[in-house]
Order: C-alpha cells, then sequence, then structure tokens
C-alpha cells in the first residue's frame, strides 16, 4: 500500500498562520497606538500632514481588526488546543489557558465594538464616537499580555525583543504625550508619566517569572490531556531515538463522498504511535492523503506529542509533532504494509524539534 500526499500539513499550517497573524496584528495595534498619541498631539511634518496620519490611523486600525478575525478563525480550525468561536468572544470561559486566552477574547471584543461604533458613528455622535474610541488604547495591553501569555513563541528571542520594543515605543509615546502637553501638570499628569515608566518593569517582571521561566504551560492553565504528566513524559525516550515498530493497519469502506479513512496503531520500544489519514482511494491501493492526524505518546497517555503529515513518499511517513508544553518532535516511519493481515512492520526514527510554547 502506498501513500500520496494531496493537502497534508494543513494543520501545522493552521499554526503557523496563527502565531504570524497574532505577532502582525500586534505590531498593527501598536502602530494604531503610537498614531493615536501622534493625533492627540498634533503631530504633523510637511511630508505627513496630520489628514495623512489620520488616514493611516484609520486603516491601520481596519487592518489590525481583520488580522486578529483571521487569528481567531485560525486558532479555532488548528484543532490542537480545545478552543471554540465561543471561546474567541466570550471572556475566560475556556478550558485552555483560561485567563490568558480570555484576555485575548477582551481585546477582541474591544476592537469589534470600535469597528460597529465607527460604522454608527453618524448616529451614536462625535463626542460618544471620541470616548468609544479609546478602547483601542485598552485593547493594546490586553492584547500584549495576551500574546505573551498564550502565545506559542512567548520564550523564543525574537518575540521577547518584540513585546519589549512595542512596549518601549508605547511608554516613550505616552511620556511624549505629557511632557510635551500646554496643560499645567497635575497630579493626574504626574500619576500618568509614573506609570508609563513603572508599568513596563512590572511587565518585564511578570514575564521572567511567568511566560519567559520554564513550567509555564501548567501553571497558565494547559489542560492536562494536551501537558500531559511530567512522569509520562519522563518515560519517553530522549530523541534522537530509532526502533523497529509493528502494528495493525485500518481501511474504512468509501464514505458518500468517496474518501476513506486509514487508520494504523503501532507499538515501538520507545512509545505508541497513532496515524489517522483520510482522503481518495488509489487505483493500486493506497490513498491521496487530504487530511491527517499523528500522535505519540506512552500506552497511559498517548497524545503526549499531537501533529500532523508534513510529507510522503511511498510507505514512508514524516509527521511534525508538538506536546502541551511546546516542545516538537520530527518523527520518521518507514512502513511496510501486510494489507491480507492487516498489519504493518518497519522502523521509527524521532529527532529533537524546536521549542514553541
Amino acid at each position: 500500500m502506498t501513500f500520496a500526499l494531496a493537502a497534508a500539513g494543513s494543520g501545522r499550517t493552521m499554526w503557523y498562520l496563527t502565531r504570524g497573524t497574532g505577532v502582525v496584528a500586534l505590531l498593527l495595534l501598536t502602530a494604531v497606538v503610537l498614531l493615536g498619541v501622534s493625533g492627540a498631539t498634533r503631530w504633523r511634518t510637511d511630508r505627513l500632514p496630520r489628514f495623512v496620519v489620520a488616514g493611516l490611523h484609520r486603516n491601520l486600525s481596519l487592518l489590525a481588526i481583520v488580522f486578529v478575525a483571521v487569528h481567531v478563525l485560525t486558532t479555532v480550525a488548528d484543532g490542537f488546543a480545545p478552543i471554540g468561536l465561543k471561546d474567541a468572544v466570550v471572556p475566560f470561559a475556556s478550558s485552555y489557558r483560561p485567563v490568558w486566552l480570555g484576555l485575548g477574547a477582551v481585546a477582541f471584543d474591544l476592537l469589534l465594538a470600535l469597528a460597529l461604533t465607527s460604522l454608527l458613528r453618524a448616529r451614536i455622535g462625535l463626542r460618544t464616537w471620541r470616548v468609544l474610541h479609546r478602547l483601542a488604547y485598552a485593547a493594546w495591553p490586553v492584547a500584549l499580555v495576551h500574546a505573551l501569555g498564550t502565545g506559542s513563541d512567548a520564550r523564543v528571542g525574537w518575540m521577547a525583543l518584540l513585546a519589549a520594543a512595542c512596549t518601549g515605543a508605547v511608554a516613550l509615546a505616552v511620556l511624549w504625550r505629557i511632557i510635551s502637553g500646554e496643560a499645567a501638570w497635575t497630579a493626574g499628569r504626574t500619576v500618568a508619566a509614573a506609570a508609563a515608566v513603572l508599568v513596563p518593569f512590572a511587565l518585564l517582571l511578570w514575564y521572567m517569572g511567568g511566560p519567559g521561566s520554564a513550567g509555564w504551560a501548567s501553571r497558565s492553565g494547559t489542560p492536562s490531556a494536551l501537558l500531559g504528566s511530567s512522569a509520562a513524559t519522563a518515560s519517553l525516550p530522549a530523541p534522537p531515538f530509532a526502533g523497529r515498530l509493528r502494528g495493525r493497519i485500518v481501511q474504512s469502506r468509501p464514505d458518500a463522498s468517496g474518501r476513506v479513512t486509514v487508520s494504523i496503531d503501532a507499538v515501538a520500544r520507545a512509545g505508541e504511535v497513532r496515524v489517522w489519514m483520510r482522503g481518495s482511494p488509489l487505483a493500486g491501493g493506497g490513498i491521496t492523503v487530504q487530511d491527517s492526524r499523528v500522535s505519540f505518546g506512552t500506552a497511559a497517555i498517548p497524545n503526549l506529542y499531537v501533529g500532523t503529515l508534513v510529507s510522503l513518499a511511498g510507505s514512508r511517513l514524516d509527521a511534525t509533532l508538538r506536546s502541551g508544553s511546546g516542545s516538537t518532535i520530527d518523527l520518521a516511519l518507514a512502513l511496510a504494509i501486510d494489507r491480507a493481515r492487516g498489519t504493518v512492520a518497519g522502523s521509527l526514527r524521532g529527532t529533537a524539534g524546536g521549542v514553541s510554547g
């Protein structure tokens, strides 16, 4: 039996889209806040008059909402974590990292409110709209904490530098607005200036003791089914590893759309591997894979690592899996399939991937 790859790896694609759109949305929201501060201080140049700044601010706000919406949809479509559309709009209701994912829902709701009130600007009045428009400023810090608290790249160096750059830019912009103001220096302005200095330091301390430290996946509220127990994880061999495997293979009858599913359950000394594939049957046996899911773990917890197929060549299957703690592992399976008996045998090889969360 041979396999062909049609659209495998969709789960991995969704994972990259989720990460990428989340980062771009954070950058866009930062730019919106910076342009909003510059507009409030009447900042302009000969080459960049105020109406250009205002137009850019408006367009970037709309673009940020689009990227946040795509970020939400790809997160739900990824399917690795138990996150539904309801969790994207109802704060703190998810079983997956409820506080930090809930903050993302709060930011999303604030941006939706901003978009809706902008469409109704003529009806609600300019003064009311301006008050509600400040929701964009509230969405930025909430989105930043959400990105660090539940993002896959929180412990990656470039993400930490990006978050620090965004925080520093906004803090400097707020200080500039306070210092350049023409109004008398009041207690309120003093508090605002102190907050612009102290909040970034507080955020740094929280990051170092939280998302930037080991064990954050467990402390942040990742379900045990995704995280796995430390004892079970410890029982898996440290990559790289290799060995022989044996198991069973089952192919279903074609459904109404003509597609079939193939399930492989195999056991090796390293652990248990489960492969699920769905696609169109080939004339010579096997299928053209259009969707897949692969898990690797122990008998007690078989889904310690979960992912999708990334390539197929004949009966060789390659998959990239990730655990609830964020580590990744690459599995390569070379299979000999006995269709008459419904059995598989072959080799398993595992190599370490990066850390994603």
